[in-house]
Order: C-alpha cells, then structure tokens, then sequence
C-alpha cells in the first residue's frame, strides 16, 4: 500500500529568469564585441584576454538558461519527472567553465610576469569600466534568485566574477598609467583569480553533491526522519531517501510502519503539505506497512 503526492502545484517551483537570460546574454555578446575590437585596435593583451574570459561566461549565461528552460518541460512515459535534472546538469557546468576561466586567467596572468606587455592605461580604463557597468547590471538581474536555485546562482557569480575583474583591469590601469610599471596587471590578475576560485568552489561542491543524489543542502533528514516518526500510528521508517529533483525542488520516498492499519488518503494528504511546509519537499511518495511480515517481504523489492 502505498500514497504518492498526486497535487503537484510545485510551490517553490524555480522562477521565470527567461528575460534574464535573454538581456544578459545580448548585453555581454555586445561588450565581448567592443572590448575584442578594442582589443585588437590598442594591441592590449589585457582587453583581449579578458573580452576572451567574458565570452565564456557568455557560454555559461546560456548553459544556464538551456538547464533553466528544460526543466520547465513537462514529463513525458520516459522521463517521468520531466527534465528538471537539467537545472543540475546546468549549475555543474556553469562551474566546470568558471574553473576553467579561472585557470587560463591564472595561466595569462603567470604567463605575463616573465615579459609584461606595455599597456595603453587610459584605452584599458575606459574599456573595463564599461565591463563593471555590464557585468554589474547582468549580476543584478539574477540576484534575486541566487540563494533559491544555484543554476539561478553559478549565472549570478559568472557576472559578478566577471564585473570583479573589470575592475580589476581598470585599478591595473590606472596603477600602471600611475607608475608605468608593467607587472602590476598580472599581480592583479592573479589576486581576481583567487578571488573567483573561493566564490566557484562552494557552487562547484554544491552542483557535484546534487548531481550525485545528496539529500539537498537545507535539508535535514535526521529531523524529517524523526517528524515521520512521530506521526500518530508510524511504529517505525525504513528507507528513507531525499534527493533533489533539480535545483530547487525535492523529492522523498519511506516506508512507514504502522501496525494499526493504513491511515486513508487525509493522512496521506496532511502528510505530504507538512513535508512541503516544513522541509520544502515536493514530492512526497511513501509506502505503508502493517508490521514485521509487510517490511521483510517488500525489504527485498525496495532494494531490488
């Protein structure tokens, strides 16, 4: 006997970040242009490399929207959840690029020291002060959802990551208009490289843990356990699982044991609100047992 979630009103369903994407991408392919052209025209290292870093994360803002609009896809006799998986495959890659922006930037930057380029100060100012204003504004359009959804989230840091070493180039700028000396914009490089790389780890940790089925990150399935327990009739719970559907939705699946008989479909109902209440859990699916004989014979199955 089992009771499944059967109204799916999906509460904390990600939000709609369609137009987001749309507006960050355009404005980023537009400054990749300006600052790639400018690049080539000043003969600066600087400009193209970072015009180079900004067109990855342009591939990252659209990773991101892809993962963003498969998951709204309905679910289909194969993938019977849908494709909200893709929102996880998404926050994944969106931070494999970032690690991989992180290293050519560090590998420029290493690169330079041993023969610094001369660099046009003031063109490189102006230039990446264009780029804050860019990324800053791409950033913000996303901020709103970055602690709900860390696809929402690794776009958020690509911008912000992005807006970081704009600022970066336009501080190396002034500095090397300042002192004229060359290995200032590598020195600085550098120091926006661990930056980048403390802010990426904790969203790269995050997507591997969701990709691999961890019980989602805010959920504590010690205190789930214990709330099914206590539930009026549940002697005990066995195979207890939490997994995350896609970034910001959950799903759950137990056997609760309840020798007195099964409790009807209200006890199932309550059940289920009070796990999306209480735990943020969506889909709730649980299995119903009389006793000792019911878990030995369905043990076998559920493991099967």
């Amino acid at each position: 006997m089992a009771g499944h979630d059967h109204d799916h009103h999906h509460a904390h369903a990600p939000a709609d970040f369609g137009r987001a994407f749309a507006l960050g991408a355009a404005l980023n392919i537009a400054f990749v242009a300006v600052e790639g052209t400018a690049g080539f025209l000043t003969d600066s290292v600087a400009l193209l490399a970072d015009a180079g870093h900004n067109l990855s994360d342009v591939l990252g803002l659209l990773v991101a929207w892809a993962g963003a609009e498969l998951a709204k896809r309905p679910a289909s006799r194969r993938f019977t959840y849908g494709l909200r998986g893709s929102s996880i495959l998404a926050a994944l890659a969106n931070s494999v690029l970032l690690l991989v922006a992180v290293g050519a930037i560090a590998l420029e930057a290493i690169q330079r020291f041993a023969d610094p380029p001369q660099i046009q100060g003031g063109t490189v100012m102006i230039v990446a002060a264009i780029g804050i204003a860019v990324n800053l504004s791409t950033a913000l359009l996303f901020a709103r959802g970055r602690k709900g959804d860390i696809n929402i989230r690794g776009a958020y840091l690509h911008m912000a990551a992005d807006a970081a070493v704009s600022a970066g180039v336009v501080v190396g700028g002034g500095l090397i208009l300042l002192t004229g000396a060359a290995w200032i914009d590598p020195a600085i490089s550098l120091v926006i490289v661990a930056v980048i790389l403390w802010s990426t780890w904790g969203l790269a940790r995050e997507s591997v843990t969701m990709a691999l089925q961890a019980v989602p990150a805010g959920i504590d399935a010690e205190a789930v356990e214990r709330a099914l327990v206590a539930l009026p009739g549940v002697a005990r719970v066995h195979d207890l699982h939490i997994w995350p559907m896609s970034t910001t939705e959950a799903a759950l699946t137990a056997h609760l044991v309840m020798p007195g008989g099964h409790p009807g479909d209200a006890f199932l109902i309550d059940l289920q609100h009070r796990l999306a209440h209480d735990f943020r859990i969506d889909h709730t699916t649980v299995q119903i047992e009389l006793g000792e004989g019911a878990e030995c014979r369905m043990h076998g199955h559920a493991h099967g």
